[in-house]
């Protein structure tokens, strides 16, 4: 992990403590190309989790947004997930 995203993920951590009282609900935005394999790998990332996931498909469907829903019991497992999902090939988390 780079410096930059080191810092990025820092900030997102002091944020997240000063703003929720953990456990809480955090929802996830994901955009990924429109790959069946690549949907499935973010989606196994929050398997046995009670996450609630939405997909949609872009107008021209290239890519696929996946927003995720989900209980997350304090900041470092929101950062975890993203870390995870970050391997996935061509996601973009928001």
């Amino acid at each position: 992990m780079g410096k930059k995203e080191e810092d990025f993920y820092q900030r997102l951590k002091e944020e997240l403590v000063q703003s929720t009282l953990w456990p809480a609900e955090y929802l996830y935005k994901f955009i990924v190309p429109t790959d069946d394999t690549k949907i499935a790998q973010v989606q196994a990332a929050f398997n046995n989790m009670g996450a609630v996931i939405n997909t949609k498909t872009s107008s021209k469907g290239k890519y696929t947004s996946i927003s995720i829903n989900v209980r997350m019991k304090n900041p470092e497992a929101v950062i975890e997930k993203y870390l995870q999902v970050g391997e996935v090939e061509g996601v973009i988390s928001l």
